[in-house]
């Protein structure tokens, strides 16, 4: 048993960075508009109206806050890491050479549960958004192709047809290349960026201050689905923070591409930082915009406004729209178009980065030999593992068809905070083992920092729902399953050191990554 801690040795991480078929087109700034294309999104467009109904009321603004300052303490180690091993698949990668096989497996496999249900989460707030869009046009899609088996209020057959396609076209956008797909990105998070700051302006108008009063509602149960559970008070406030938590994963999404990256020690960790700092900011400000708009115990699926919590933003406007006359009224009207338009596209971006994200996890536990080796082959024209993408856009299409948002939220919450817990404590090993390294970043106060981000992502974790932490420890369990009957007995490390994988020149790897003109 003691050979699962077997670690992959740093050559061998120089081997793969030669050998990668991988194209290094990524500058500092595509990178940062990657972490920015994940964070706002999910969060913005999406959780808020969650966040706000299930826990928080108002005082989301704060839920914000908790997670933001969660995500620092990780996003700090996570650069750290960054600046010594520039390859795909992020905390998995960094596990392997710092702990050992078993440990970056179960890391990997918390990844997987991340970025595939991010990625389901985010097709089926599309598929609201893309709904709420169609209806303003005077198009409607009959409820049996709109709606997951659980949510569909009729009889027969139903499915979420929106859901499913938008991933199929994602895929179809990757498969090309990342150069493309990042200049697609780049385009999208210039128009939600544009739309998030006109929802901060034009809705700071129409605040209605009694929605903030109390500001922290106090404790009460609320039904979700068939289930009561409790919400708001100081415990809905930090239970926000981790349901919404998944919306920060943008930050991670950086590192999977560290492969891609023109001189990722440098611009890695620059990128993870500054996405985490500007979206963090636009989180706060929104939530509190959104709260004063509407009061939040109007995004009840079964209320009044059944359809709000899919698209909170574009409806609080709409709702808005109807007590304003004049120019007020016509402001609140046209900014319903503009943040639904806003919103539809600019979740493509969010879909896209966490799908690439996936395929580039994929590619590291394939290469390793924990994964079949069809996800790490790599289409030489494109640069991108295209059947890795393929099987993965088979599989989220469908899922996403036919879940429910809210459970699927919950699952990535878990899968998030668990991967920046395994980095707080692989980061500080690492240090502790390897304090010669070269490191173009490193954590000021690492044991402080480490500590507060492993206490913290911890709490949260215990503050998810019974029934996300249920299921998210049983696919830990399958994970565990799968390693012992499959990944173990593959592994290139378990089946003679480097294999074939991880053989390279004897001499040091050319720093050919630090000298390169940045194209952005």
């Amino acid at each position: 048993m003691s050979n699962i801690w077997i670690k992959k040795p740093m050559s061998a991480y120089e081997a793969d960075i030669k050998k990668s078929q991988l194209k290094r087109v990524l500058g500092k700034w595509s990178l940062t508009a990657i972490g920015i294309g994940a964070i706002i999104g999910g969060g913005i467009f999406v959780l808020t109206g969650t966040g706000a109904y299930y826990h928080a009321g108002p005082a989301l603004a704060l839920s914000f806050v908790i997670a933001g300052i969660a995500c620092v303490f990780a996003a700090l180690c996570y650069s750290e890491f960054a600046s010594i091993l520039p390859v795909e698949g992020s905390a998995y990668a960094y596990a392997y050479g710092t702990i050992g096989e078993i440990f970056a497996w179960i890391i990997g496999w918390g990844l997987i549960l991340e970025y595939a249900m991010g990625s389901m989460t985010v097709a089926v707030a599309w598929s609201g958004y893309f709904n709420k869009l169609l209806k303003m046009f005077g198009l409607h899609l009959p409820d049996f192709l709109t709606s997951d088996p659980f949510s569909y209020a009729g009889e027969g057959f139903s499915m979420n047809l929106p859901a499913l396609l938008i991933v199929l076209f994602v895929i179809s956008i990757l498969v090309k290349g990342t150069e493309g797909a990042s200049k697609a990105n780049n385009f999208i998070v210039m128009l939600k960026v544009s739309a998030v700051i006109f929802v901060i302006i034009a809705g700071a108008f129409f605040i209605l201050p009694e929605n903030w009063t109390p500001f922290i509602p106090a404790p009460e149960m609320v039904k979700d689905g068939d289930v009561l559970k409790e919400a708001y008070g100081w415990k809905g406030i930090i239970s926000g923070a981790a349901a919404i938590f998944f919306a920060y994963v943008g930050f991670d999404a950086v590192s999977t591409q560290a492969g891609e990256a023109i001189n990722p020690k440098k611009d890695v960790p620059f990128a993870i930082v500054a996405s985490l700092l500007i979206c963090t900011i636009l989180y706060i400000l929104v939530s509190l915009v959104l709260t004063g708009m509407m009061h939040y115990s109007d995004f009840n699926p079964q209320g009044a406004y059944p359809d709000a919590i899919k698209a909170p933003v574009a409806y609080a406007f709409e709702i808005a729209s109807k007590s304003q006359t004049g120019i007020s009224h016509a402001i609140t009207s046209g900014a319903g178009y503009i943040i639904t338009i806003a919103a539809t596209v600019g979740l493509i971006s969010v879909l896209m980065v966490m799908i690439m994200g996936q395929s580039r996890i994929f590619l590291g536990m394939s290469k390793d030999g924990l994964i079949p080796k069809t996800f790490s082959i790599v289409d030489p024209k494109a640069g991108v593992p295209r059947k890795n993408l393929f099987i993965l856009g088979g599989v989220i299409s469908v899922v996403a068809a036919f879940t429910p948002i809210n459970k699927l939220a919950d699952m990535t919450s878990f899968g998030t905070l668990f991967a920046f817990t395994m980095v707080c404590v692989a980061v500080w090993i690492l240090r502790k083992r390897e304090p010669n390294l070269q490191r173009n970043f490193k954590v000021p106060a690492l044991p402080v920092i480490a500590t507060c981000g492993i206490l913290i992502n911890t709490y949260l974790i215990i503050n998810l729902s019974w029934e996300a932490q249920t299921l998210s420890f049983s696919w830990l369990i399958i994970g565990m399953i799968v390693y012992f009957l499959y990944s173990k007995r593959n592994s290139k490390l378990q089946n003679g050191g480097f294999g074939e994988t991880f053989k390279a020149e004897q001499e040091p790897l050319q720093e050919v990554d630090i000298d390169l003109e940045d194209k952005d």
